[in-house]
This record gives structure tokens, sequence and C-alpha cells, in this order.
């Protein structure tokens, strides 16, 4: 557990050790405020038990009072239907996705807290702050939304900044750790216009931290800015492919 933001008001707490074996890496975050919290991409169902046991210590499982689902990935998702059988919660996913979500498992009379994400995105409230769900289509799910905590300054990204292999938990040298992220956004991302949309969404924000659900964070501007740049040049996806793809043989 990390705690990467914490005055009399707010913490903010990561879970970045919880998998193991053949599991992505992935990180849990959870923001309190107050008597309030909230659980983003709370993982499958291996991470479960692991993120129950490790936050009740720290805030009563009892008073989180949303969950949010940046996109439709088990590591995500797979676990939704314990977080909600445990908690009075309510879940957020993208419209799009969510008549898929019961297919993992659902109880029904837990799905009345689970609510759509309009395709523009919403705010929600959190222990008298806003929290803004910032659309981020197709970075990499074709239903995707990121979060911005407008009192800490951070902006959970989802897969967006997702790295692999980063043996540390602070980016600390940008164009080190670009072996890391690189492999990862040029075959996740399908195109770079979603990632100028997205770098045209966020320009006007002040963002002190980038919290991604893999791997390292990007802590302080001017590393934050050095990931935006770079991501404002980058080719990924279908632009980097040929005309076709191979038949097998």
């Amino acid at each position: 557990m990390e705690i990467i933001h914490d005055n009399v008001h707010s913490k903010s707490i990561m879970f970045h050790d919880l998998g193991s074996g053949l599991m992505v890496q992935s990180n849990q975050h959870v923001i309190i405020r107050g008597e309030e919290a909230i659980v983003l991409d709370p993982g499958g169902h291996k991470i479960y038990t692991k993120l129950f046991a490790g936050l009740t210590p720290v805030f009563p499982i009892s008073q989180v009072k949303y969950i949010f689902f940046s996109h439709q990935d088990p590591d995500i998702i797979a676990a939704a239907n314990g977080w909600l059988m445990v908690t009075d919660a309510k879940a957020f996913i993208s419209e799009i996705w969510l008549r898929f979500l019961p297919h993992f498992g659902i109880d029904s009379y837990v799905e009345n807290r689970i609510s759509p994400i309009p395709d523009q995105g919403m705010k929600l409230s959190l222990g008298g702050e806003d929290l803004l769900l910032i659309p981020a289509h197709f970075l990499h799910s074709s239903g995707n939304f990121m979060i911005y905590d407008t009192f800490s300054k951070i902006l959970y990204s989802g897969d967006l900044g997702a790295s692999l292999g980063a043996p540390y938990q602070y980016v600390e040298d940008f164009n080190d750790h670009i072996q890391y992220i690189e492999g990862f956004h040029s075959r996740y991302l399908p195109s770079s216009k979603p990632v100028q949309m997205f770098l045209n969404t966020v320009k006007d924000l002040d963002i002190e931290m980038v919290a991604p659900q893999h791997g390292a964070i990007f802590r302080g501007k001017e590393t934050v800015h050095s990931f935006f740049n770079w991501l404002s040049t980058l080719k990924c996806g279908y632009e980097l492919m040929g005309e076709a793809y191979n038949l097998p043989g």
C-alpha cells in the first residue's frame, strides 16, 4: 500500500502489489474524503480478498460510497459482485458496457446500484469535492473514462500511461521510462486520434500527478508534461500496420 496524497481532508491510496503469477500487474486506487470513499477499478477475484483486507484497517468498508470502473476488462470488473455485496456503494461504468457487467456474476438484487456513465462524462461529489469522470474513449476501450480529482489534482488515467516491468513506483527519469510504456501504447491504443482528443480535453486541467492502473505514477508537473509531450507525437495501433494482416501458414 502506498499513500500518494494525504492531508487533513483527503487521502489517496494505491495498492500496487496484490497480483501474483501470470496476472498483469495492476494498481487499485482508493480516494478517501471525510467519511466517504471511492474504489477505482477494484480488480479481479484473486485481488478482491487482498484489497478488502488491505483497505479494512484504513477505512470502514461499509462507508465506501462509489465504485468506479474505467472500462470492461476483467482486471477491473471481475470482482464487481463482491464489492456490491459487501457495501451499499453505487457503481459506475460506461453506458455501452453496462449490460455486459452482469455476465461477471452480478446478483440481480444489486444490479439497481450500477449506473451508466453517459458518453460525455459526468461529475460525482465525494466529501464535498468534485470528481470529474472524463471521456477517454478508445484509450484503449471504446467506452472508457478517467477520473480527475479536483482536490488532489490527480488524474487517474486507467490504461493510459500504463507501464509494464518498471522496477519503481514513481517515474524519476521520463526518457528512461519510455522503454516500459512504448510497447503497451503502440499495440493497445488504436490510433493517435483519440490520444490527441484526450490531450485537447485535459489541456486546461491543473494536473499534479497522473496515476495509471498499471505500473509507475507520473508525479510532478514536469514529469506529467514530459508524458503528455511524448503522447502528442505517438503513432500507434493501425498506424503502425500495413494494408492487410498475414494469413497463417
